[in-house]
């Protein structure tokens, strides 16, 4: 045995924590810090064997941190031990599990070395055999004790089920292991605190270690006697139960009583959290259906066990149910007068918007019950798509509640995830439900174009359900498993683009174009919303801060180039900032002048007596700014520096072949220049500028148009068979597509070939067949805003699209020019101001 060994005078130290290994018995230690792994590391895994690997482990007091380098606290005794096993792995960090078994006590002498781990001589406590077995035999009181506690030591494992394996193995151990080696093994063995242990360890006599282990002892004797006697009357209650057929009586009653003393007080809230869930089923005012399922899952929890995993889910599931809006509405707000002033001071223009939630509302006075529509707003960023969702429901008086649906490629995400998964959860149209607490909310459907796709399934395909008025009356979330009625709920979604929009999808939605704003609505906007917004924000009044209406314009022409209204937001946030640094130093300049000021009133401060830094301040000071101050070009440009946005359209079209486009594009319209030129050779038609099918198509047909009607022109000395064309698009890294070039190419490829530059105030769209005919095309009233922001005046449409003009402002259409050509004819006649007199004359108009 243990006793028998003799133990190096120097040994390595394993640092234990909160526990203590006792000589006879075994522990698992892990290697957590770092003078331990060091001692793993550099002792342990360099040997080849294990067999002969004796180490001292000494305990450390509980309350210590782990990760302290200090080793005041070592307790002054340590059990020596061998290592039976090292595991662990070195990935992806160093991690391993010491299997060590204790051999004998000794007392810590000296510490030689604290790094890279503890070295210390010791000195061994524990006797050898020969004598420990001399004590007992000469000794009777020692003798007695070891006698009793063996005896009850025996009685310890005859209370144990000897059929384990491992029960009758220790049972065979405690018959023949030496009697002084007893109290260790046991007291390793029974229930005991870190402090009893370190009793036991500390008790070098072995007349104390056997009183310090045998209370150990005796207790672990008294609690298994305690839980015998209740399995026995359990089972009793049992016998009796089945012996009476299940009717109760007196002594069931007995039992019952004494049960119902040892309940705590979580088993009775538990009870009262069920009924109150129960009371609140019933107040819900849920439909049939929805009542039936919830009071079927709340039976099922009143007889699932307290610790079964699935009762968390049902009191979620059930919490839901009762918490969800079945039949809490609010009441519209339909007085049209003040609903149209509402929206009026909300947002400046989006006339299509207002007239269609005023229709809304009308029809909705009219007919109390009417279903939520669902609108579509496209149209370009910065324009106030989400804020009119926001508006419209300030105006109808109902809860708003906005779901951004960018990135989202999960349809868990609206139909919810089933309850069988852990973690489930609701869809977010329940949650959003839940959250407003109504049933007839306005949801903003934030960025529908942008729903993505992956392995968890398709979002956009489970928007067809929520966004069809005919079917989402019976809205099923995965998690709810109930249906719910979204027919009273007003849906809103917002696009950027609608050509990424699901066509089904898109087929259940009512489409409203919201286009960019003109000069003059930017302006209103800046004047009413933006500049008192940025002054609050940044702490100015309009006693400090002025900004003109020119100014406002220049920063809006020169400064921006956008269809809504972010960026000249955030130029206006520019100057601000630089006029609040102007108002903080005019403040701290004129408390120092005030300051100064006091000084020199005082008598005693006349003359030499004013202290010369105070003196050198006061003539040092600079006259603060009057105020307020009004930012006029010049700041402008002091404050944002140089213009970024010059119009090109003067430079660029003082050379033949080329001419300005204009496109339509998510972000708003765009005007866009077309260049050509020609050298001899075999033919070809060269395309550059990132142009997409449609383009490419576009300008095939352009230049066989051109070889056609070559006579026509006048073209007949050049032979264009043998002409190689290059036309470019600049801007190449943007990728440009779309059926509405083919009249500008056509435009440029005439210009080229004879010579005339086109008019510089001229803009044109549309798309030609190979008959020369010119198509419509949309985006008319972006396009045409994009013209009027570059300073363009005349813009060629086609005819098709005159109806199209009504949606753009008056005082836009006053200030331009249309040209509205059937064929190309029109637009060449148009573009070089009737130089070719074989064409006759297109139609113009004013408006």
């Amino acid at each position: 045995m243990s006793s028998s060994i003799s133990i190096p005078r120097r040994l390595p130290l394993l640092l234990v924590e909160d526990n203590v290994l006792l000589p006879g018995s075994s522990m698992r230690i892990p290697v957590r810090n770092l003078r331990n792994m060091n001692m793993v590391k550099s002792h342990l895994l360099s040997r080849s064997t294990l067999s002969s690997t004796i180490i001292g482990v000494i305990p450390r007091e509980p309350a210590d941190d782990s990760h302290t380098e200090e080793l005041s606290s070592l307790h002054s005794i340590g059990t020596a031990a061998v290592v039976v096993q090292v595991t662990g792995t070195n990935w992806p960090k160093p991690s391993y599990t010491l299997l060590v078994t204790g051999l004998c006590r000794f007392k810590l002498e000296q510490l030689l070395q604290e790094t890279p781990y503890p070295l210390a001589t010791v000195t061994q406590l524990d006797k050898l055999t020969e004598e420990a077995d001399e004590e007992l035999s000469t000794n009777q009181e020692l003798g007695s004790l070891a006698e009793n506690f063996r005896e009850q030591a025996s009685k310890l494992v005859d209370m144990l089920d000897v059929s384990i394996p491992v029960v009758s193995k220790l049972k065979r151990m405690l018959e023949n292991v030496p009697s002084q080696h007893l109290p260790d093994i046991c007291a390793a063995l029974v229930k005991a605190s870190y402090t009893e242990k370190i009793q036991v360890l500390d008790a070098v006599d072995l007349n104390d270690r056997f009183k310090k282990a045998l209370p150990l002892l005796m207790r672990q004797i008294e609690g298994l006697k305690l839980l015998q006697k209740a399995k026995k009357d359990k089972a009793l209650e049992i016998k009796i139960s089945r012996k009476e057929g299940g009717r109760p009586n007196n002594m069931r009653r007995i039992f019952r009583g004494k049960m119902k003393t040892d309940i705590d007080d979580d088993d009775n809230e538990d009870n009262d959290e069920l009924m109150d869930i129960e009371m609140k089923i019933k107040q819900a005012e849920m439909p049939d259906h929805a009542y039936k399922a919830a009071m079927k899952e709340l039976k099922r929890l009143k007889k699932m066990p307290q610790h079964m995993p699935e009762q968390a889910m049902l009191r979620n599931y059930l919490e839901l149910m009762v918490e969800l809006p079945w039949s809490k509405s609010t009441t519209d707000n339909l007085d049209l007068s003040q609903a149209r002033k509402d929206m009026d001071a909300d947002h400046f223009g989006l006339e299509k918007l207002k007239k269609r939630v005023l229709e809304y509302l009308a029809v909705r006075q009219l007919r109390k019950s009417l279903k939520g529509p669902i609108l579509c707003f496209v149209g370009p960023p910065g324009v106030g798509k989400t804020s009119v969702g926001k508006s419209i429901a300030h105006t109808l008086g109902r809860e708003f509640h906005r779901i951004s649906l960018g990135g989202v490629c999960d349809q868990s995400d609206i139909r919810g995830h089933r309850r069988t998964y852990i973690g489930s959860m609701p869809g977010r149209i329940i949650q959003g439900l839940k959250l407003v607490g109504t049933n007839n909310p306005v949801f903003l459907l934030d960025e529908v174009d942008k729903l993505g796709k992956s392995l968890h399934g398709d979002p956009a395909a489970a928007l067809l359900e929520v966004l069809d008025p005919e079917q989402n009356n019976s809205f099923t979330d995965h998690y709810l498993n109930v249906p719910f009625d979204l027919s009273q709920v007003m849906f809103i979604a917002t696009a950027n683009n609608m050509n990424t929009i699901p066509p089904a999808l898109l087929d259940r939605m009512e489409i409203i174009q919201v286009p960019g704003y003109t000069q003059e609505e930017k302006v209103h906007i800046a004047v009413k919303h933006l500049i008192p917004k940025q002054l609050k924000e940044h702490g100015l009044t309009l006693e400090q801060l002025q900004i003109p209406d020119d100014s406002i314009k220049t920063i809006i022409s020169r400064y921006t180039r956008e269809a809504g209204v972010r960026t000249l937001e955030r130029r206006l946030a520019g100057v601000s900032r630089a006029v609040a640094v102007k108002v903080a130093e005019n403040s701290f300049i004129t408390k120092r002048e005030k300051l100064h000021n006091q000084l020199t009133d005082k008598k005693e401060m006349k003359n030499t007596d004013l202290p010369e830094s105070s003196s050198q301040d006061a003539t040092a000071l600079a006259h603060p700014p009057d105020m307020p101050i009004v930012i006029d070009e010049t700041a402008i440009e002091d404050i944002l520096g140089q213009p970024m946005y010059e119009s090109e359209v003067g430079q660029r079209l003082i050379h033949p072949g080329v001419a300005v486009g204009l496109a339509w594009t998510p972000m708003g319209g765009e005007i866009m220049f077309v260049e050509a030129s020609c050298m001899k050779g075999e033919g070809s038609l060269t395309l550059t500028g990132q142009l997409g099918d449609v383009m490419k198509e576009s300008a095939n047909l352009a230049i066989n148009w051109v070889k056609t009607h070559a006579a026509q022109l006048q073209l007949q000395s050049q032979d264009l068979s043998k002409m190689d064309v290059h036309i470019h698009f600049p801007a190449g890294a943007v990728e440009k597509d779309g059926p509405s070039a083919g009249v500008t190419i056509t435009t440029v490829l005439v210009s080229m070939f004879i010579g005339q530059c086109v008019r510089s105030d001229t803009a044109m769209t549309g798309e030609i067949t190979l008959r020369g005919i010119v198509l419509p095309v949309g985006g008319i009233k972006e396009k045409v805003l994009a013209a009027h922001r570059a300073g363009l005046r005349r813009i060629i449409l086609p005819k098709r699209n005159e109806k199209d003009l009504q949606e753009i402002p008056n005082n836009v259409k006053s200030e331009l020019t249309f040209i509205l050509a059937e064929d190309v004819e029109d637009v060449l006649r148009a573009a070089f101001e009737n130089i070719l007199p074989s064409l006759e004359p297109a139609v113009s108009s004013k408006l």
